[in-house]
């Protein structure tokens, strides 16, 4: 059963007359269109039997054919209203919308009260936890894309690896990265983030123009897409000299990630996970210094469904695909992460992100 006719059963089962998906990640899990519209409207409207459509900008409708969409594509310009447009479109297949669902985190307020106006009866249900549920599970071809996104990911590292030296900027060695993944035919999945020496400490930190010491450490944090689908992994190395304060937080956030990982199977709750890991680290010590989840859904959006917080009791299913990053940033020592992607097999764990994690010192 294709992921539209999946779609097409729960609105049945659920009697809601039509759907209209409008986030671009989500719009490409059903149509195979992958679009950044910006501020135009994008979307697919399917109903329980009907012919969907795609709504998209005029000049995207090419794409969308040659990215595999057969059924009506509904292309307006920049003078359209949209709008009516999708209402003739709805009309024409002779169905009465008493029930829409929208995805509630997405659709805004002034798109939703353009609906409004169209269906002044209508009753407007959420549609993300279902889409969430869709998506939470990978099938063999998927997983089979984000093996080749990890892969790329760990190619990403070992370049990122090469180019470090004294004297190095930050930004020089993101750009090699970079352009390395580009010659490959590929696009970098979120902003990379290459940090150095005291900057290690912060965990969402922005590169920059430091140079790269003696005795840094020195986190990588980046993102391979391998057609449509995300990487996300994490490395922190040494160049030169590391002090046992440095490598006693190192040793820590590995144990926790691999403990974590050795955790992962079917049954196991999301909050179980996190808890291993954090555990790991405050018996160390380092508690207060591992102030973030412990990971996240990965797919076609890098942060997607699920969260593995300490409050999550969701649990663990054969084919869901996540990241297993903790980290401890203390400001006087460094900041450490060890971040994998791994899927939830039958009896256990897949790990995709395959790059070494002894401590590498360069």
């Amino acid at each position: 059963m294709s992921k539209l006719q999946q779609l097409q059963t729960y609105l049945k089962e659920n009697q809601i007359d039509a759907a209209f998906i409008t986030t671009p990640d989500n719009v490409f899990y059903f149509s195979n269109f992958k679009s950044n519209p910006h501020e135009r409207l994008l979307g697919v409207m399917v109903f329980q039997e009907a012919e969907p459509f795609l709504v998209c900008p005029k000049m995207e409708v090419p794409d969308a054919v040659n990215a595999g969409w057969s059924q009506e594509i509904i292309g307006h310009l920049d003078t359209d209203n949209p709008w009516n447009l999708i209402a003739d479109a709805i009309q024409s297949r002779g169905i009465k919308v008493a029930t829409l669902a929208i995805e509630k985190s997405h659709l805004t307020v002034e798109r939703l009260e353009s609906l409004q106006k169209i269906y002044v009866q209508a009753n407007f249900v959420r549609l993300d936890d279902k889409i969430n549920e869709m998506r939470v599970i990978k099938d063999e071809i998927e997983i089979e894309k984000m093996r080749e996104a990890a892969r790329l990911a760990d190619y990403a590292i070992e370049v990122g690896c090469k180019e470090i030296a004294e004297g190095k900027t930050e930004m020089e060695i993101l750009t090699a990265v970079e352009n390395a993944i580009q010659a490959k035919g590929c696009k970098m999945s979120f902003e990379t983030m290459v940090l150095s020496g005291p900057k290690t400490a912060s965990p969402h930190g922005t590169p920059g123009d430091r140079k790269i010491q003696k005795g840094d450490m020195i986190l990588f944090d980046l993102g391979v897409i391998y057609d449509g689908y995300c990487s996300d992994i994490t490395r922190t190395v040494a160049f030169g000299e590391v002090t046992e304060a440095q490598k006693e937080i190192y040793n820590t956030v590995r144990q926790a990630n691999e403990n974590a990982i050795a955790a992962v199977k079917p049954g196991v709750r999301a909050m179980d996970l996190d808890k291993i890991a954090r555990d790991t680290i405050t018996e160390a010590g380092y508690g207060e210094y591992f102030t973030h989840r412990l990971g996240h859904g990965l797919g076609i959006s890098v942060h997607e469904f699920p969260s593995v917080t300490g409050t999550n009791d969701m649990e663990l299913k054969e084919g869901m695909v996540f990241t297993i990053e903790p980290g401890v940033y203390k400001a006087d020592v460094t900041g450490v992460r060890v971040e994998d992607d791994v899927v939830v097999t039958a009896d256990g764990v897949e790990v995709l992100t395959k790059f070494t994690k002894e401590l590498i010192i360069l």
